[in-house]
């Protein structure tokens, strides 16, 4: 029922199948350990932007992107840690960084788990020795993704860690959201707005940030494709909600995270694992057809 294969194309991808549910997913480990396809019954859940995905010299827009050190942008691009200031790029090193695949299951499910570790160039821009485990696991309509974060370093280590999904959709407006807070901040303004349950997509952007949220989980109905997508999350650490799309483009972004943008410099939400301890989260995704 469950079944894994592996196959060379640009990249080399990793597919998961649960053949009685008639889905999939595709991951590939060396851009970034990115889940870059996830398929139902037929129907693609993900956007990828192919062209991008193509050209390893930009950032990829499209499927599961994974956030770490931070989530979003710091200003300048900098952060201070103990009195020395160093660069970091929007939504940090992970999703740009090859992963190594460590373990196959396709007992009860189909599962990899994927992982990053520290190096010289991870060093430069972030002094920590660390070891990133993300667990892939598809079983019927859902998909989870297990996360363990171990810190190596001889100090606290100090981050945000977050996924950016990008989900296809034909017409923004049969889109509607239910997510468990009343306001949210526009990003690009730094203005707080009363949120009621939709957006207004004549906008160029939207870049929306929920918290404090009072529940672990969000739900967006698309009308126009007949399914809804439900997220869950560990509310032990997930503490903000990001929706984000640009005018124009076939995809939305639901974006669990577990601490603001410029956490590294404000401390807001910002977790910090004593030296050898391990920290596990997860967030799962779910649709169904209505």
């Amino acid at each position: 029922m469950f079944a894994i294969a592996c196959s060379q194309q640009q990249y080399k991808t990793y597919t998961l199948t649960d053949k009685a549910a008639d889905s999939l997913i595709e991951i590939v480990p060396e851009r970034g350990g990115i889940v870059t396809r996830w398929s139902i019954q037929g129907q693609e859940i993900l956007y990828l932007d192919a062209e991008r995905f193509a050209n390893p010299q930009l950032s990829v827009r499209g499927g599961i992107p994974i956030l770490f050190p931070i989530c979003g942008n710091l200003p300048d691009n900098t952060y201070t840690h103990n009195g020395r200031q160093y660069a970091l790029k929007q939504h940090g090193f992970a999703r740009d960084l090859p992963w190594k695949v460590t373990n196959e299951d396709t007992q009860n499910q189909a599962a990899v788990t994927l992982v990053l570790e520290s190096n010289e160039t991870t060093r430069t821009v972030y002094p920590f020795d660390f070891q990133l485990a993300f667990t892939y696991q598809l079983q019927g309509n859902q998909l989870a993704i297990r996360q363990r974060i171990t810190n190596h370093s001889a100090v606290a280590m100090p981050f945000s860690v977050g996924l950016h999904p990008y989900f296809l959709v034909r017409d923004k407006t049969q889109l509607h959201f239910a997510i468990p807070a009343t306001e949210y901040q526009d990003q690009r303004t730094k203005t707080q707005h009363a949120f009621t349950g939709n957006f207004d997509f004549e906008q160029d952007e939207i870049d929306a940030a929920f918290r404090p949220l009072s529940a672990a989980n969000a739900s967006v109905c698309d009308r126009e494709r007949n399914l809804q997508l439900h997220l869950s999350w560990d509310d032990t650490y997930y503490s903000t909600f990001v929706f984000w799309t640009q005018k124009g483009k076939d995809f939305y972004c639901v974006e669990p995270w577990t601490a603001p943008r410029n956490a590294l410099n404000t401390g807001d939400d910002l977790i910090s694992l004593e030296p050898g301890e391990s920290l596990n989260t997860w967030v799962n995704m779910t649709v169904t057809f209505l």
